[in-house]
């Protein structure tokens, strides 16, 4: 791709559209050089292609050169349309702990294998795609074209809720965390969006959050749960709640 003036964008940038190529929607330092796009501080981000760059297939190709930029030393970080909060401001603590639910995730994923393996990847990615949401205001300059969770998102997993529970024998209790080292890992992703849920539900009391977003990491709970079932053996292995048992 021959480089344009009109797409050499450096500083704090976010929200950026390059003409003929697309746009990067988070936070960084950026500039393009031929078919890659140079980001130097890393927020939640993604990189949208023009149509006829779709069309050419020219994917590109982000480089994160620099880790540390010295830019949160006073407790401040940037969100995805360059403005600045605490870092304890309920939005960053919202899609951090989105951060923290994709890495128990990841957690999950050293101990799953076949599709719940597939499941758990697409939804890493999407857990990017929503701390993206999270990182652009609604109400923000930049929101439009911004990436978004859609109903698409909730819709998938809806169904892969219905298709694992649909070989799931009813439960006749709770279940306690356990079983195989899978499932466990599954439980503890689990507690970790339920806590980002409450987190993105605060935030959302008090200022625009997407409908989607919200209905996403609702439904993600309930998804975590029923592949936690379903990695232990399909229920098979699951260890029952027995009230009052060590009375």
């Amino acid at each position: 791709m021959p480089q344009r003036a009109s797409a050499a964008v450096t500083g704090d940038a976010c929200g950026v559209h390059f003409d003929d190529f697309g746009s990067f929607n988070g936070h960084g330092s950026v500039r393009v050089q031929e078919h890659r796009i140079i980001i130097t501080e890393a927020h939640p981000a993604t990189i949208r292609l023009a149509p006829r760059q779709r069309a050419a297939n020219l994917a590109p190709m982000v480089v994160l050169n620099r880790i540390y930029t010295k830019t949160g030393d006073k407790g401040e970080t940037a969100l995805g349309d360059g403005s600045r909060l605490p870092k304890h401001a309920l939005r960053i603590a919202s899609y951090g702990t989105v951060d923290e639910a994709n890495a128990t995730i990841g957690l999950a994923r050293l101990h799953a294998e076949g599709e719940i393996d597939a499941m758990l990847a697409r939804i890493q990615n999407d857990l990017f795609d929503l701390g993206a949401d999270l990182c652009i205001p609604e109400t923000s300059r930049r929101s439009a074209g911004a990436l978004r969770i859609t109903d698409s998102h909730v819709e998938r997993l809806e169904g892969e809720i219905d298709t694992m529970n649909a070989e799931l024998a009813p439960l006749k209790s709770f279940v306690l965390p356990g079983g195989t080292p899978a499932a466990a890992y599954l439980h503890l992703a689990r507690t970790v969006v339920r806590r980002a849920e409450r987190l993105i539900a605060e935030l959302a009391a008090l200022e625009p959050v997407g409908a989607a977003a919200l209905k996403y990491v609702n439904r993600l709970s309930d998804h975590l749960f029923v592949a936690s079932r379903y990695a232990n053996d399909k229920g098979a292995k699951d260890i029952l709640w027995v009230p009052g048992a060590n009375r």
